[in-house]
């Protein structure tokens, strides 16, 4: 057998000198204790993932879990407002403390951190992706269930990062009706798929308004296909979200735990059960 070059695309994958894929886990910090991984993506902006990921979070804490969310989308964290959480997160020796919400979930996100909540942050993606895996090596987590993962939208850097870097249990990928979003959303589920990631479920925002007057219900950004997306990439529909002034109005002003009914209730307790 010739000398190994260390060059993997030259050989085949039975090499005894091909890393394993594992290698590139980071270890959390020792004083974290965390059970599931959930890794929360979309394929574009704007699709209300953020959102999606804090309400999960809140359901999930609702049925009595210890539920954490690392804001890994760095240059638009959205997640501490979400909550109600301001101010900026303290440390030690032993690492950096998250902060928690009223409900007791723990928070770290970039906006912790800086000075400002407006201060921008102008970075290069091998920085960010630095900050992302600081927030699971370097912060005191504890005993979590639950660990949600905000991702930044696309298929770049930061997913990339949280895919390789931590133990991701499983991917929800959040979507909105519109029939551009079906290619995109495949890009997601693709990226999971070559990553051995597996997909828990799709959950669809702005799926419909239903008027408050007649209670019927209408497709604003159009009739959705999610059944059918979810038929062709092997998945599930985890929950279908409407367009809510109220559940915006709460997400805006740091009372996602305080909304009710949480819409994503059914799909906690769907996930609590599928990992």
């Amino acid at each position: 057998m010739s000398e190994c070059t260390h060059d993997c695309s030259s050989c085949s994958s039975s090499c005894s000198e091909r890393p394993d894929p594992k290698s590139f886990l980071e270890k959390p910090n020792p004083l974290s204790h965390i059970g599931k991984v959930i890794a929360v993506m979309s394929g574009k902006g704007g699709v209300g993932k953020s959102l999606v990921t804090s309400s999960l979070a809140a359901a999930m804490a609702a049925q009595g879990k210890k539920v954490g969310v690392l804001d890994a989308d760095i240059t638009g964290p959205s997640i501490p407002r979400a909550f109600g959480i301001h101010g900026r997160a303290e440390g030690s020796d032993l690492g950096i403390h998250p902060m928690y919400s009223k409900g007791g979930v723990a928070v770290m996100s970039l906006n912790l951190l800086t000075e400002h909540e407006t201060d921008p942050v102008v970075w290069r993606g091998p920085v960010i992706a630095g900050a992302v895996k600081q927030f699971w090596t370097d912060v005191i987590w504890g005993d979590i269930d639950y660990l949600f993962v905000d991702m930044p939208p696309g298929t770049g850097d930061v997913p990339l990062t949280v895919f390789q870097s931590l133990p991701v249990n499983g991917v929800v990928v959040v979507t909105s009706p519109q029939d551009l979003v079906r290619m995109i959303v495949t890009k997601a589920v693709k990226m999971a798929g070559m990553m051995n990631m597996p997909v828990l479920g799709l959950v669809e925002n702005y799926s419909y308004f239903k008027c408050p007057d007649c209670g019927k219900e209408h497709a604003i950004f159009g009739q959705s296909h999610i059944e059918e997306v979810a038929k062709e990439l092997g998945t599930r529909v985890l929950a279908r979200l409407p367009i809510d002034a109220a559940l915006s109005t709460a997400c805006d002003s740091g009372r996602i735990e305080d909304f009710s009914p949480n819409y994503l209730l059914d799909a906690a307790k769907l996930l609590d059960t599928l990992l």
